[in-house]
């Protein structure tokens, strides 16, 4: 790989020159500056953006952790921030951690390595290692959906709670009676929340709520809970599933059970991903602006940036049906 030395050799100038030219260091003549281009092309030298960064105190560069990119809701999430950084100049690099926490501290040691101007993290783990390791960070941090204990730092969020409160007060506008829940894990601030909004409505309605059934955040955990449901002595006639990749697996288990949705089980989810505009039957589901919270997300971490001193914020955005519809046309 050509070397700024060998730019300066080909084109027959100083090293100097050559790095101001690469640089906009300082100002040097039309002809001077066509000889190191001229060298620069043949050559096929790439400045080093390191250097650059480490002379600037600034790479550009923004760093992101996720727990898990097979789950379409982080995928676009990324996607969201990734569009507001590349609008504003800056680069992002991704890092998936398969739900695994030891792979996670690894990748934070990384992106801290590649002097990142700032990160992102949204997880789902509540491990006290992790928190105290960003407690510990000297870099801007944007937290999503979820705060972390002792970690002080910007975040941004959907009203999950409220979410939950319009999915079920949905169920019972049908007029159910048996509505179960499956929320996902236990541990995660957003499925609890979710839950909560569930039993709210319910008691709002006088309406018994039955157990809430905590699993993994997956399609295969939604299916695993609703054959459960399905085989208890009393099944629901609706379940609310706390996020869209669950009630995916609900739609299948319904399926496997012979029962026709929405005529004899109605389902409701809550994203809004992508991918459940085109389920058969469609699924309805809370909608959260995926791509907005990303870009909020890095609209905040730039702010941040540029302006260290700001007093840490918390943004939440509301819950809504999708595309604007009644929530029954989607069934």
């Amino acid at each position: 790989m050509a070397t700024i030395k060998d730019v300066a050799a080909r084109a027959g100038i100083s090293y100097t020159t050559v790095s101001h030219v690469v640089n906009g260091t300082r100002p040097v003549s039309d002809a001077v500056r066509g000889k190191v281009e001229a060298a620069i092309a043949e050559l096929g030298y790439v400045p080093s953006g390191v250097a650059r960064s480490l002379r600037a105190q600034a790479t550009g560069t923004l760093g992101m952790l996720l727990p898990n990119v097979s789950n379409p809701y982080f995928a676009e999430l990324a996607r969201g921030v990734e569009d507001h950084a590349e609008q504003n100049g800056y680069s992002v690099i991704l890092c998936n951690s398969d739900d695994d926490i030891d792979k996670q501290l690894r990748y934070l040691r990384v992106l801290l390595e590649r002097r990142i101007d700032g990160l992102i993290v949204a997880t789902v783990d509540s491990d006290p290692r992790f928190a105290q390791a960003l407690a510990r960070l000297n870099v801007p941090l944007v937290l999503v959906d979820r705060p972390l204990d002792g970690v002080l730092a910007d975040r941004v969020q959907v009203d999950h709670e409220h979410g939950g409160y319009l999915a079920t007060q949905h169920l019972l506008a049908l007029g159910h009676q048996r509505i179960a829940c499956i929320a996902g894990p236990a541990t995660t601030e957003a499925a609890r929340l979710r839950a909560e909004g569930y039993q709210r409505a319910l008691a709002d309605a006088q309406v018994p709520a039955l157990p809430v059934v905590a699993c993994a955040f997956t399609a295969p955990a939604g299916h695993a809970a609703a054959h459960r449901l399905f085989n208890g002595p009393l099944p629901p006639s609706a379940i609310f599933a706390g996020n869209d990749m669950l009630a995916i697996g609900v739609l299948r288990a319904a399926a496997e059970h012979g029962l026709q949705v929405p005529a004899q089980l109605s389902v409701v989810g809550f994203d809004d991903i992508e991918v459940s505009r085109y389920l058969h039957p469609a699924l309805t589901t809370v909608g959260q602006a995926i791509g907005q919270l990303g870009e909020r997300a890095a609209a905040r971490l730039l702010a941040r940036i540029r302006s260290p001193g700001l007093s840490v914020g918390h943004q939440s955005l509301p819950p809504k049906w999708c595309s604007g519809k009644p929530a029954g046309q989607r069934f």
